[in-house]
């Protein structure tokens, strides 16, 4: 006889029950200092209860495929959020807000884990929670998931998407960032995901090695899968960046790691 709908989604992963209907918007959280800070968040139609998942966007900001990749992980059956961790460079097109941000020497890590543990918890707070919640990061929102892994202690699962400058030297700390992440690893309590392109300059092989020794060094779990023919950005789909090879492979391993930690 035919499966039934549960079966079906066992057998060939949750895009068989793919939410075709979910909400999205705008929203404003009490982040560091109690600022306001704006994210936009999505969620499926229905009553859940859903896992959650927390966008950390890349270093061109809170930009239109930041948003795309939220209402992607609720059309997979998560409540998501992303928000604006740019918000207190000012307004302004993307370039001149990112160009403020770098010349600060970054967005103070205290502030952002600050922020990013708002979003955990108006996740959280929803009636719709299934009391888990995992973090994704991309460039340099790659790097503060491995980081927030360490510090934000309601985390189950996070990944790391290219994450530069987890691993750097001493001089390049800056007082906004007065920490490398890498000497962080000790702290991580729950399982990481690291997606690589092995054309990247910025984390090289060479970097991806030494984040991965780092986590055996500890026992922490983990699982890195590295791609050829790709770099920097290779999901971005509306970058010249995007692999497409490398992108359908690295999409349903993400599903398949939340799915293991976060239902």
């Amino acid at each position: 006889p035919p499966a039934e709908p549960h079966e079906q989604c066992a057998r060939h992963g949750r895009e068989d029950m793919a939410n075709e209907g979910m909400i999205a918007e705008t929203i404003s959280i009490k982040g560091a200092n109690g600022d306001e800070i704006d994210a936009y968040a999505a969620r499926p139609s229905g009553d859940g209860p859903f896992p959650g998942v927390l966008v950390i966007h890349h270093m061109p900001g809170w930009d239109e495929w930041s948003k795309e990749v939220v209402r992607r992980m609720a059309h997979h059956g998560y409540a998501a959020i992303c928000p604006n961790l740019h918000h207190r460079a000012g307004p302004g097109p993307f370039e001149e807000v990112v160009a403020r941000v770098r010349e600060a020497g970054g967005s103070r890590d205290d502030f952002v884990v600050a922020d990013l543990e708002a979003s955990v918890d108006y996740l959280l707070a929803s009636t719709s929670s299934n009391g888990k919640v995992g973090a994704i990061g991309f460039c340099s929102g790659g790097r503060i998931s491995y980081m927030v892994g360490a510090k934000i202690k309601k985390l189950n699962a996070v990944v790391d998407c290219w994450g530069g400058n987890v691993v750097v030297d001493a001089d390049k700390l800056t007082p906004a960032q007065p920490q490398a992440v890498i000497d962080m690893t000790s702290e991580i309590d729950c399982p990481v995901l690291g997606l690589f392109g092995n054309d990247d300059a910025d984390p090289d092989p060479e970097q991806v090695n030494t984040i991965e020794a780092e986590l055996k060094k500890h026992g922490k779990t983990y699982d890195f899968h590295r791609y050829d023919n790709a770099g920097h950005a290779f999901l971005a789909w509306e970058r010249p960046n995007y692999r497409q090879a490398a992108a359908v492979e690295a999409w349903p391993e993400i599903f398949a790691f939340y799915e293991k930690n976060l239902r």
